[in-house]
């Protein structure tokens, strides 16, 4: 093996280390009684914080490996870091689910594979690595929706997997037609050939492409899958697949517009604009009456995909990238506190059985009116931060209308968030569905997972300045 192959292998430290993590738990799980399957639930926390520590020590890295194919930019060093600790929150959240199941190692296993693909979507800079990367982040979760082996799990990933498969064939319909046209796969060599195709042939191989990622992401129209799986799965893995694989999506999706569609003939800018209108819009109008709170948080998650691709719609702006990043960042410890609150109190289903949480669990109550608050954009939260970014970056990017529409939806967004928040806050605690002892695991993760929300707030300005400090080709 030559020294340029050892080297760039040592950059993939954090991808190395999660697929190391899935083999070696897999090879110990099959060896350890039952009771002892927890030990591979540790060595994924520990994968999780080495990934991390190797992340961050990789920060300033700019450079292609495996000729080109995946990029390490900024990029792809926030989504590691932010996958990488949301999996850590998934693991905390699930241990009431899966300690001590005859399957624990299974869930550990797929849940690490999920969020290599996630990562490795992030990263891809090549087609057949998207579609490679792809597969890899949702096979797994197709396996996990329906890990409980009940009828609303079964039910939800059968719908999962329907759509997957006929979105990831679309996907390679449209690499076909773009290999075609720009005769590589590699999103250099295409952002030199693709200008000068056919602007209509190009449009088709684009949106076809794009079918894939907005899937992951869960955008309109391939959301469908979303509320369903957030309403049938266990709440640990509702939370996981309404996050983690958005994370790498939204990116994929960026670095495709902001490398070789860039210079086409293609309006992309105007193409991903009317997606962000119609995702925030009509998911934002699905949650006003829904009284189910998993699929009220399915229907949230959908709207905010609508926010996110608005900074996609502004790259080549300077704040375009680094605004996105942050909302990302964002995004995912405010979601994942949410699923905990809803984890913690399995019973409560529906928004009338959080009556009166505040007086019997006040620390619970106050995590959930943040996290809602947050996922509203309410400030001082992270979240805040990233959507004022975000309507920033748009703006420059001349799409004044879209922030208006975004600013709309947003106060529209109070009211369903408000329905939920009131009874919790208001009621005298007969509500029930939080009399039934509280899981401590989801607990803990509500709090830790609010407080972060909270302290992205006044610490936006440092994240921002560590995503933009070391501009990315993509900027």
């Amino acid at each position: 093996m030559g020294a340029t192959m050892l080297a760039q292998l040592w950059l993939l430290l954090p991808e190395l280390l999660l697929t190391g993590g899935a083999v070696l738990g897999l090879l110990l799980g099959s060896y350890l009684p039952r009771r002892r399957q927890w030990l591979v639930r540790a060595l994924a926390f520990s994968i999780c914080a080495a990934g991390v520590v190797a992340a961050v020590a990789f920060w300033g890295e700019h450079a292609t490996v495996f000729e080109g194919a995946y990029a390490l930019d900024v990029a792809t060093a926030t989504v590691r870091v932010v996958v990488l600790g949301s999996v850590a929150l998934v693991l905390a959240l699930a241990t009431p689910g899966v300690r001590g199941d005859r399957r624990e190692t299974e869930f550990v296993v797929l849940l690490l594979l999920g969020a290599l693909g996630a990562v490795v979507l992030a990263g891809a800079n090549d087609l057949l690595l998207l579609a490679a990367a792809y597969l890899l982040a949702s096979v797994p979760l197709y396996a996990l929706t329906a890990f409980a082996k009940d009828a609303p799990g079964t039910e939800a990933a059968m719908k999962y997997y329907l759509m997957g498969a006929l979105l990831g064939v679309t996907m390679l319909f449209g690499l076909t037609v773009l290999l075609g046209l720009g005769r590589s796969t590699a999103y250099p060599l295409l952002a030199r050939t693709l200008p000068g195709s056919a602007t209509a042939a190009l449009a088709t191989g684009a949106v076809l492409l794009l079918a894939g990622p907005l899937f992951k992401a869960g955008a309109v129209p391939a959301h469908f899958w979303v509320p369903d799986v957030a309403e049938g799965a266990k709440p640990s893995v509702a939370a996981l697949v309404t996050t983690i694989p958005k994370l790498g999506a939204i990116v994929a999706v960026y670095r495709f517009v902001a490398e070789p569609l860039a210079a086409t003939g293609v309006d992309w800018r105007m193409l991903l604009a009317v997606l962000a209108t119609a995702t925030m819009t009509l998911a934002n109008l699905a949650a006003f009456f829904q009284d189910n709170v998993r699929r009220l948080l399915g229907y949230s998650t959908i709207s905010q995909v609508g926010y996110l691709l608005m900074a996609v719609a502004a790259a080549g702006t300077a704040l375009a990238l680094p605004s996105l990043l942050l909302y990302l960042v964002a995004y995912a410890v405010t979601n994942l506190g949410a699923f905990a609150v809803v984890a913690a109190v399995p019973a409560a289903r529906t928004v009338g059985d959080y009556r009166g949480l505040a007086r019997s669990r006040p620390l619970l109550a106050l995590s959930l009116v943040v996290c809602l608050l947050g996922l509203v954009g309410t400030p001082p939260t992270g979240v805040f931060a990233g959507k004022l970014a975000v309507f920033t970056a748009a703006f420059e990017a001349g799409l004044g209308w879209l922030v208006v529409v975004a600013v709309v939806n947003t106060v529209a967004s109070l009211f369903y968030y408000l329905r939920w928040i009131a009874p919790a806050v208001r009621g005298d605690g007969t509500g029930g569905g939080f009399n039934s002892p509280v899981a401590a695991w989801p607990s803990v993760t509500a709090y830790v997972a609010a407080a972060g929300s909270l302290a992205l707030g006044p610490l936006a300005g440092l994240v921002l300045a560590a995503v933009s400090a070391d501009p990315s080709p993509l900027s």
